[in-house]
Order: structure tokens, then sequence, then C-alpha cells
């Protein structure tokens, strides 16, 4: 078979329950030349969900003779022109008044059924204002040729690339990714296996572990459908269940992320933007150190940010948590950041009581803390 002729059923791996349990399918149905199994490292994954990847890349030697391809994202090229954007631009942007104006309270797939309707009228610039789909972000004033200055030098102090795709990406952007800018996803997972798969050449299959009980929009993607690159979309786990993914794994004797077993909901970045807040509180308690490297990158983010203000967690939690304003003025990552969160994930009652359960709970932690009843 020629390699135009050959077709490579590439399945995106991400160390968690469903791309594991879609691998395993794969295996099952296509154990052929043409099976691959890629994976995206992001840099902001825990070490043992790299630990477990590498797991995975031994038993699919064994099982089917091909690992795991590891791909990453590369900001190398964007960091250098922001760095002349910021040389060229900033001196200008940064002393100029900026109006305010409404921005959407989240990115909108294209395909969504419901469109946000238009924004209202402009406001006064000093009132924020929500609705249901938007945000009032008010006037900026602009500030001195001198501070100006001192926050260029700043921002190009930092901005060099460090190699971590996550970190790379977030002081490129001057910013981390939001429930409303969701920018790491495509950036960091899809950007760079779109490119791993563009490099075959013949038919590729791309296996896509979603499933629909995860979200409303997933649960409206089809089984099959043809991508503008020109492959095909496959994403067979989507009727299944949690459970039915962790019985893949049983069924097959692949152990799970281990992280499953101490509270985690998600096992990709660490932490995600999403988690919940009994999330955090685990990886509080089990993995401080993951909360001292963000801690770092915040401090990092802000120096390449405009504003000087940036954190990974929504910073309209903490504010709420420490009585202040959310704003740039007052919201810096050493006050509002990683620290702060990690703070309000130890208190119920709506944030405003530190929890003794939680409390006593941090003094002594479980071996085994599963959401989907591993435990047993």
């Amino acid at each position: 078979m020629s390699s135009e002729q050959m077709v490579h059923n590439v399945v995106s791996l991400s160390g968690g329950k469903d791309s594991t349990a879609l691998a395993l399918l794969a295996i099952e149905r296509w154990a052929t030349p043409g099976l691959r199994f890629v994976f995206a490292d992001t840099g902001h994954e825990h070490p043992a969900t790299l630990g477990y990847v590498a797991y995975l890349d031994e038993e699919f030697r064994r099982r089917v003779g091909r690992g795991v391809d590891v791909v990453s994202a590369d900001f190398s090229a964007r960091i250098k022109n922001k760095r002349e954007f910021v040389r060229e631009k900033w001196p200008e942007r940064l002393t100029r008044d900026r109006p305010g104006k409404w921005v959407p309270r989240v990115m909108f797939d294209a395909a969504e059924e419901d469109r946000p309707p238009a924004p209202p009228a402009p406001q006064d610039p000093f009132t924020e204002m929500e609705t249901k789909w938007w945000l009032w972000e008010p006037q900026v004033r602009g500030v001195s040729s001198e501070v100006a200055q001192q926050i260029i030098a700043r921002a190009l102090q930092v901005l060099h690339p460090t190699g971590i795709p996550f970190l790379d990406l977030c002081l490129w952007k001057g910013r981390f990714p939001s429930t409303r800018r969701r920018f790491c996803t495509e950036q960091l997972k899809q950007a760079p296996i779109s490119e791993y798969m563009a490099s075959l050449r013949g038919t590729v299959v791309s296996w896509q572990g979603v499933r629909a009980a995860e979200s409303q929009a997933r649960s409206r993607l089809p089984t099959v459908e043809h991508d503008p690159m020109g492959w095909m979309i496959y994403r067979p786990l989507l009727s299944w269940s949690a459970d039915e993914v962790f019985e893949q794994h049983r069924r097959h004797g692949v152990r799970w992320n281990p992280l499953y077993e101490q509270g985690m909901g998600r096992v990709g970045c660490m932490p995600c933007i999403h988690a919940g807040k009994r999330e955090v509180r685990e990886i509080a308690k089990r993995h401080p150190d993951q909360f001292e490297r963000v801690a770092e990158w915040e401090r990092l983010v802000a120096m390449a940010s405009r504003t000087g203000s940036a954190t990974l967690m929504d910073a309209r939690v903490t504010a709420r948590f420490l009585g202040t304003a959310k704003d740039t003025a007052t919201v810096k990552p050493e006050t509002h950041g990683i620290g702060a969160y990690a703070q309000w994930a130890m208190t119920s009652r709506g944030g405003r009581q530190f929890d003794l359960v939680h409390e006593a709970e941090a003094a002594e932690v479980p071996a085994c803390s599963s959401i989907y009843g591993l435990c047993e």
C-alpha cells in the first residue's frame, strides 16, 4: 500500500479516562500499522499525568507495537513578534485613554444555536454593567510616558520563550485563558495535533474521546463528520457514561490515571480553569507544589501584561472572597492569585466562612477520594 493510500487512525490522548478508553476501543477495532496515538504536552500537566502517558506508551507498544507520539506548541516566533509590538505600539497605547466597551461574557461556538443579541447601548464608563450575554469593561485612563516606559521595560524583561507551552502562550497573550476567552485548548491541544495529522500522507481519521454527557454543546456533536482540513472526525464514545469508560479500563487490564483517586475530575491542566471548588481544595491539600508553580507563572504573566494583573483562576471569586473591587487597580497575583483562590476553596457558606471539616481534612489526607466511586 502506498503512503497516499494509507489510512491513519489517529487517537488524541490527554492522559484522562475518556481518551484512554478511546485508545483501547481503537485497539479493539483497528490494531493495524495505521493506528497512531498522539499526546499534546501543554507544560501544565501534573507529573502524575505525564507518568501515566509514559505508562500508556509502554502498554501500547506491547499491545500493538506502537507507542505515543508527543507533540507540543511553540510560541517562540510569536513572543519575538510581541517584543517588537511592545516596543513600537505600547508607548502610544499605554498613554491614551480607552473608552469602555461591552465584551461577551463567554466565547460562543460557531455552531451554537442561541446566538447572543447585540450589545446594549454604551453605558457610563465608570459603571460596571452586566447582562446575560455581555460584560461592561470600564474606561481605562492612560498613564504618563514615564510609567509607560516602566511597564514596557517590565514586559520586555520576561518576554522570552521558556519552552513551557502553556506559560509561553500566556506570556504572548499577556493573560491567562478564562471561561470568556478559552484559547488554551485550541492553541495547546488542537493546533499541534492538527499539524501532526497534516504531516501524514494518506487518509486521516481523527478519533476524539468526547461524551455527550459532558456538556450541552457536546451532546449536539455528530458521531462522524468531515473536518475542513480534509480528515474525518470520529467520536465513538458520545453515548458512553463515565462508568462505562472506567469499565473499559478494567476489561483491558489497564489502570486509570491515579489522580482520579485523589479527588480530581479533570487530569489535564493542573489546575484547569474549569476546576470546581472541591477539586481545587483537593489539589491544594495534595499537591501544593502545583499552586506554587502557578503563583510564579502569575507573577511572570502579570509582568508581560499592560495592566500588570494576571490570575489563572477567576479573579471575581477571590475579589468577593477578599471583599475588594474587581478591577486591575486592586486585583494583583500576589493578593488575588492562586494562593487566595486556594484559601477560598477551604471555605463554605458561599465563601464567607472557613469550614472546620475541610481544615480537619487537610490535616489528614485520605488515600482515596474519588468522585467516580473508584475507591470501593
